[in-house]
């Protein structure tokens, strides 16, 4: 985030009096002016990030419109917090092929779909055994970020370990089906526009939670995913197993994955379809490992190191 410029202790003191003497009062009795110094006061006195702004405005803006049915108007003054521009941790493949190797069983086979076919946590999660395609060597992602459906591969290293699991994913479905606890959650109110749906194998999460749960929406019970937990902590266990210092999580995998990509020759448009980016500036941050920027650019140091050094100069000593 940006640095503000110091201000007086006067100054301070007069804003944290005036947020002070708000809170005191009914959101009812204040408007665009004092909703306007309560994020300034945010991002310049307290100096949150820009999603902690964010998400104090959007608050704000449902209290005044679907509460209090208010509209506040254009927040004329209000300085936005700057959201800082970060290079993403990446992997080398020696240290994904560490971190892989401590994971094992259905954690291994999540982790490696994350890096070997540049899925998100929440879209491996809510993989459909239907959306796995094994002649096509393809994965549809449905419904991932931005409401976008994509394709993606679907690595031959992953294959038949998850064919293997696949049948033993079958095996619990037929004996949910037997127990009267087959049916599974459908996206955007299919289950009323296809009944049977809920029931067919092809609907069935790939990842399934280990024991059954109540819908808290319906009260039904039934099967759901596992819980993002479940990879998460194994994640940064294997990381620390395998001494990797960087700091490591389920996402750093999808950042390995088109880093990767674009090390091995392929075309930067190519990786945006891969991930689902719907803009290719997006895809652009990995560049930075690519020979260009600074790992591209030879250091001095590193000439000078390489350069044949000079003949030292001989002494002249008088008679």
């Amino acid at each position: 985030m940006a640095a503000h410029p110091p201000r007086a202790a006067g100054e301070r003191g007069a804003t944290v009096g005036k947020i002070l003497n708000v809170l005191t009062r009914h959101p009812r009795e204040l408007g665009e002016a004092e909703v306007t110094s309560f994020l300034n006061y945010l991002a310049r006195d307290r100096q949150v990030a820009a999603a902690t702004q964010n998400q104090a405005l959007s608050a704000l803006l449902f209290l005044y419109k679907q509460v209090l049915d208010r509209r506040l108007d254009w927040l004329d003054g209000l300085e936005r917090a700057k959201r800082p521009a970060r290079v993403p941790t990446v992997l080398s493949a020696a240290e994904v092929q560490r971190l892989l190797s401590q994971l094992e069983g259905t954690r291994w086979l999540m982790a490696s779909l994350l890096y070997g076919a540049g899925l998100r946590l929440r879209e491996c999660l809510k993989l459909r055994v239907k959306d796995v395609d094994f002649e096509y060597r393809q994965i549809i992602v449905r419904d991932g970020k931005g409401a976008k459906d994509r394709v993606t591969m679907l690595p031959g290293a992953v294959a038949e370990p998850l064919k293997a699991h696949l049948l033993r994913v079958r095996a619990l479905h037929e004996r949910d089906l037997a127990s009267g606890h087959g049916d599974v959650e459908l996206p955007d109110s299919l289950h009323a526009k296809y009944p049977r749906a809920p029931y067919q194998w092809g609907w069935k999460f790939v990842f399934p939670s280990h024991k059954l749960s109540a819908d808290p929406a319906t009260g039904v019970i039934r099967r759901h995913h596992v819980y993002e937990n479940y990879l998460i902590r194994a994640v940064k266990t294997a990381a620390r197993a395998a001494g990797i210092v960087k700091h490591v999580s389920c996402h750093t995998l999808r950042h390995s994955f088109a880093t990767h990509l674009l090390e091995n020759g392929y075309d930067i448009r190519t990786v945006q379809e891969l991930l689902g980016h719907a803009s290719v500036e997006t895809t652009m941050i990995y560049t930075h490992v690519m020979n260009k920027g600074g790992r591209g650019v030879g250091s001095p140091l590193d000439a000078l190191a390489r350069a044949p050094r000079a003949e030292q100069p001989r002494a002249e000593y008088g008679a």
